[in-house]
């Protein structure tokens, strides 16, 4: 339960966002603020929750590959107990063919904007003695398949970043875990992957379930945990 916390959800309003954001609002959150850039991805959000819900989020424009718009965004927020960081994106390609521009657009949107909502949520959370991070890596940040190096690599640093987190917090009431997913049933997946397969896929709702978990205080035992799940893949 994240119940009584001030909590920021970045990629709140994607597709892993629309399971991730209701299931923090049912466990009572004291606020949940939303980083966007598209106020049309808010408009997607707001059409499956509630008004009251909806009325309970701080929405907050914020550029996350840009330091200084994310020390911004925190600065923003009255504190930070629980980092949620959902945002990611993939896109695939082999090795030999796939360009160095978008390596670096693969590093950014998966690891980049990690290490800067990370590194900033933390100072917050160190001031205040509490702390919660929740990262989002990838199977293929573990078991790594042809198409998808960029992803993959960048997913893997991800992984090593939360672990390296969690190894920093040790010995306060700071923790950081990551979740590998594997397929998420998503809008974008299934226009991009066809849906014959997406009953094996994970639904959002059923990570966000885990997420808020490792965001918990039932969870304070648990650092630098990297956790599958796969679903049935």
């Amino acid at each position: 339960m994240v119940k009584g916390k001030h909590v920021l959800l970045t990629g709140g309003t994607g597709g892993l966002g629309l399971g991730v954001t209701p299931t923090v609002l049912a466990q009572g959150a004291t606020a949940v603020t939303i980083p966007y850039r598209n106020p049309k991805d808010i408009e997607r959000l707001k059409g499956i929750l509630s008004p009251a819900d909806f009325a309970r989020i701080q929405f907050v424009t914020a550029d996350l590959k840009d330091e200084a718009s994310v020390e911004n965004l925190i600065n923003q927020i009255a504190r930070v107990d629980v980092l949620i960081h959902l945002v990611g994106g993939f896109s695939m390609g082999k090795t030999h063919e796939y360009s160095f521009e978008n390596w670096r657009r693969d590093f950014d949107i998966n690891l980049n904007t990690t290490f800067l909502v990370c590194k900033h949520s933390l100072k917050s959370m160190l001031q205040n003695g509490y702390g919660r991070i929740v990262t989002v890596g990838s199977r293929g940040a573990v078991e790594p398949t042809g198409q998808l190096a960029a992803y993959c690599a960048a997913k893997a640093g991800v992984v090593a970043l939360t672990k390296a987190i969690a190894d920093e917090t040790k010995g306060t009431n700071i923790t950081a875990n990551v979740v590998l997913p594997s397929v998420i049933d998503t809008p974008t997946n299934r226009e991009s992957m066809g849906e014959e397969n997406a009953d094996q896929w994970v639904k959002p709702e059923s990570l966000a379930e885990v997420i808020c978990f490792l965001a918990s205080e039932a969870a304070k035992d648990i650092r630098g945990a990297a956790v599958p799940v796969y679903g049935s893949i």
